[in-house]
């Protein structure tokens, strides 16, 4: 079955030739989501919980029933779900509003070394700040987490695993479901960064089991500025309010204040409304098309990128692929040169460390290119990626 993804994405109608490789970065927007944006602030804009009108009820309505439908998305209910401005936020949350407070000398904390800098600066201050362990669990020759090692990490005294769901630099998909089970055999929470699956991956909580749970609207198709925290009931009452103002109390006297409970407690001013709004409808072209077709066209793209690297000399993919990111060095090329070269080619991809400074540490590689695929790409843009990779080569000998 052949779909017109492409067709969907206004950007491509400017950029025609435009081959988008970095959607672990960032995705596209289709038109529906930016028509919704558009239309909120042509003719609905107004505040929310703030007014009895009909213009601001109205908005008041959309905003909690998109609280509603992420919660579907997740398997769960609407108040298990709060709104933020992305999965750096919703990390941060949960290490300051619910970890922080009951985690002391001597205790630990658990990530992998394939974390991205928003899972692994947070929990790497809090632990210098309270005297805590960092333990961080290594991989593999092949990118793959050493879910042994973690089973010899979580102990009694660990007050948090916090694990990606898949890498943004090595496309590893991390086996969620045993590390949750592994953590809970220890009574330890476990916090998923869920900012490279969230658009064609199951993150159902009554089959996963995770307690906490994040994603940035902007990778599935969403605005900027958007996020999600999931907090599993048990813990909602632990989380205390992280920034403090209008919004996220009951009451207020001179020398007391009385807060909402969760998820309303960590929504203090006004939030990114029309963001809000283009999450929704992200979810809805989401959950509108077949995810296990889309899931399978970028892991066709990943599995032939890396048959067709492989035909060049001097090309190195590292570590092994498995979902729709691939990271791979030209040899004697730098990472910048080569990203930089495939642009005359109109071929968008990353280049440098990927906010993954220690992975690129612990595989003794200064920094890599990136290609990460979705929906829209295809076959075509993979072998002009081959062509201009090899056009570089000439070029530089």
């Amino acid at each position: 079955m052949v779909v017109n993804w492409k067709s969907q994405f206004p950007i491509f109608d400017q950029y025609p030739n435009l081959a988008y490789l970095d959607n672990a970065a960032t995705t596209q927007r289709p038109n529906t989501v930016i028509g919704t944006i558009s239309k909120f602030h042509q003719k609905e804009n107004s505040n929310i919980h703030r007014g009895v009108y009909a213009l601001s009820t109205q908005s008041s309505k959309m905003y909690e029933e998109t609280r509603k439908e992420v919660g579907h998305f997740l398997g769960t209910d609407q108040h298990s779900i709060a709104f933020t401005s992305g999965t750096t936020e919703s990390v941060n949350i949960v290490a300051r509003s619910f970890v922080s407070p009951q985690i002391e000398k001597g205790d630990n904390i658990v990530i992998s070394i394939l974390e991205h800098h928003s899972n692994f600066v947070p929990w790497q201050q809090l632990s210098i700040e309270k005297g805590a362990e960092l333990r961080i669990v290594p991989i593999d020759k092949n990118g793959t987490l050493k879910l042994d090692v973690l089973k010899n990490y979580i102990d009694f005294k660990t007050k948090m695993v916090s694990i990606g769901h898949i890498s943004n630099s090595l496309g590893t998909i991390n086996d969620i479901r045993e590390v949750v089970t592994i953590a809970h055999s220890k009574n330890a929470p476990v916090m998923i960064d869920a900012a490279q699956s969230a658009a064609f991956y199951d993150l159902d909580h009554q089959k996963i089991g995770y307690d906490f749970l994040a994603f940035s609207g902007h990778k599935l198709f969403g605005p900027f500025g958007v996020g999600v925290l999931f907090v599993a009931e048990p813990y909602q009452d632990q989380i205390s309010p992280y920034n403090f103002g209008g919004g996220m109390i009951r009451n207020v006297e001179e020398s007391n204040t009385e807060f909402a409970k969760y998820p309303f407690s960590l929504e203090a001013g006004t939030p990114n409304i029309s963001g809000i709004m283009g999450l929704r409808e992200a979810l809805n072209f989401i959950q509108d098309i077949d995810r296990s077709i889309a899931r399978n066209h970028v892991g066709d793209l990943t599995k032939y990128c890396c048959e067709i690297l492989s035909e060049i000399n001097g090309v190195e993919v590292i570590g092994n692929p498995a979902s729709s990111i691939i990271s791979f060095n030209v040899t004697g090329i730098h990472p910048h040169d080569v990203s930089s070269f495939l642009d005359k080619d109109d071929i968008a991809l990353r280049a440098g460390m990927h906010c993954t400074q220690p992975l690129m540490k612990f595989l003794q590689v200064p920094s890599t290119v990136r290609a990460s695929f979705s929906l829209y790409n295809s076959l075509e843009e993979v072998d002009r990626l081959k062509a201009s990779i090899e056009d570089l080569k000439k070029f530089w000998k």
